[in-house]
């Protein structure tokens, strides 16, 4: 925005010598200051707002995740996923308050961690506001979120609430201190300017901050409580365990679907601001548009890819799985989302179909067991997305959305060599060994003090009629061989009227 702030001594030069040419240069300039704060003020305003909308759109794919888990889990388990996305959001919030954003934007602090505003302590600051909080903590709980869906059907609810307290409290704030604070070792807009491989790591909305750091989470909760009984029968061949409600998974993708316009082009968290590169229509809110349409066609490829690689490999159009390749579309295009151009979106989606194809099987192979898919998903697509980043990332985007230094690295496939790709290969190792270093311990820990896995029998019978109170429907479920209660819906009639024979008219009373 052009500074429009004068002094008297400026104007009095156009005004004259006259009697009352001072005091006239005075009145002008303190309505030109009155302006420029109107100005400043209505910018704080707008972004602002625009970044409250893009929070409350966030926090919407909560209830994304709560149907898409509800579906894909067999309905004698249906209360417990859905109490565990609330869980998710609740006990998120207050871990995040009390540590989580001090820990991951808490600055000045070290490369590795943040050292103030725990509690919110002097808060707002001149570089962010509550704003700011809410939105980070819609990110945060995205990725406990992630985690629930990997061990489902067989986790003791006292062990969600433990790991996703810890995982939005301290793990994930460390990560995303790392590549999106100021002060962060690796990121691409660190502040001093000394960037890792003169590049830092572009990881515009999260396919390594929050999806690799769910996925790998859930990975590492998966493998060590094991696959849920039948799952894999006595000579190791898979045995599918399906959802109760595609109707469910589909609205949950949907509903995630939305949310990801304001989780990919909401993490510019401005948009009242102007490139000044190709005229006054181009600016930081053309950038928000471009960033959701390559988000739209990434989606939108990985779900026709998986629809046809799918119908190909075993004869059926199955809507469960193109929900998913969907949603690894979306998870792949966040690292990248803001500097590619859209083409570029539609081969991140197409691979990202196939990765997430190619770690269905190999977790098929290995007997692991992942009722979602989260692991493979969020960890797999996330990874490919960071590397597709590293690829494909255009210069002049690159230069847009992180400012401030010359001949700043991009794409190694669009001529700008391999310094952002080792960046980005760095992610991922770091991710990985991170969250292998805290989430295992913990879980392993959980499992030694038989916190983590629930028993046989409930597992048999469902936690929501042994550990919630009752079913979520009145259902009959074919595949329980429990001895517990159960309702099938029937015709009911009087036992002492006869069935009408056919062609007989009826008439009620």
């Amino acid at each position: 925005m052009a500074d429009l702030s004068c002094t008297a001594s400026d104007l009095l030069p156009l005004l004259g010598s006259g009697a009352n040419a001072t005091a006239a240069a005075a009145f002008i300039c303190s309505r030109f200051d009155a302006v420029s704060t109107k100005l400043t003020d209505a910018t704080y305003a707008i972004d602002n707002t625009y970044l409250l909308f893009s929070a409350y759109l966030v926090f919407a794919m909560q209830l994304g995740f709560a149907m898409l888990c509800a579906g894909s889990v067999r309905a004698k388990n249906t209360m417990n996923i859905m109490l565990t996305n609330v869980l998710d959001a609740a006990a998120g919030g207050l871990s995040y308050y009390l540590f989580g954003y001090a820990l991951a934007f808490g600055g000045p602090s070290n490369g590795f961690i943040g050292k103030h505003l725990f509690g919110l302590k002097d808060f707002p600051t001149p570089t962010a506001d509550y704003s700011f909080f809410l939105y980070q903590w819609a990110f945060a709980i995205a990725a406990a979120g992630i985690t629930s869906g990997s061990i489902a059907e067989r986790t003791q609810f006292v062990a969600y609430l433990i790991y996703s307290s810890f995982l939005t409290g301290f793990v994930y704030p460390i990560v995303s201190h790392w590549f999106w604070s100021g002060d962060g070792w690796a990121g691409a807009a660190k502040s001093d300017g000394n960037l890792l491989f003169g590049s830092g790591v572009i990881d515009f909305a999260g396919s390594g901050v929050v999806h690799m750091v769910g996925g790998i989470a859930g990975l590492w909760g998966a493998l060590i409580e094991g696959p849920r009984i039948g799952r894999f029968d006595h000579s190791g061949r898979s045995v599918a365990l399906r959802g109760h409600s595609a109707s469910l998974v589909v609205l949950g993708s949907f509903l995630l679907w939305f949310g990801w316009y304001g989780f990919n082009p909401g993490s510019f968290l401005t948009i009242l601001k102007s490139y000044g590169t190709r005229g006054a229509y181009y600016g930081q809110w053309s950038a928000v548009g471009r960033t959701a349409v390559t988000t739209t066609l990434a989606g939108s490829t990985a779900a026709l890819t998986t629809l046809f690689g799918k119908r190909l490999l075993v004869g059926h159009w199955n809507v469960i799985d193109v929900c998913n390749g969907l949603l690894g579309g979306f998870a792949a295009i966040t690292s990248g989302c803001a500097v590619v151009e859209p083409w570029a979106a539609i081969v991140c989606g197409f691979v990202a179909a196939w990765v997430l194809i190619g770690f269905n099987k190999l977790a098929e192979k290995m007997k692991y067991d992942d009722p979602l898919e989260a692991a493979q998903l969020h960890g797999g697509c996330g990874a490919w997305g960071v590397l597709f980043t590293g690829l494909f990332a255009n210069k002049t985007f690159v230069n847009e959305v992180y400012p401030g230094k010359l001949d700043r690295p991009y794409g190694l496939f669009m001529g700008g060599g391999g310094r952002l790709l080792a960046a980005q290969i760095i992610q991922i190792l770091v991710i990985i060994g991170w969250v292998t270093a805290t989430m295992a311990p913990l879980f392993l820990a959980l499992h030694k003090l038989k916190l983590l896995r629930i028993s046989p029998e409930d597992e048999m019978a469902g936690m929501d009629a042994t550990r919630h109170g009752g079913m979520a429907y009145i259902y009959h479920d074919e595949e329980d061989h429990s001895n517990l209660p159960q309702f099938k819906m029937r015709r009911i009639e009087p036992s002492d009227t006869p069935t009408p024979e056919r062609g007989t008219q009826v008439v009620q009373v």
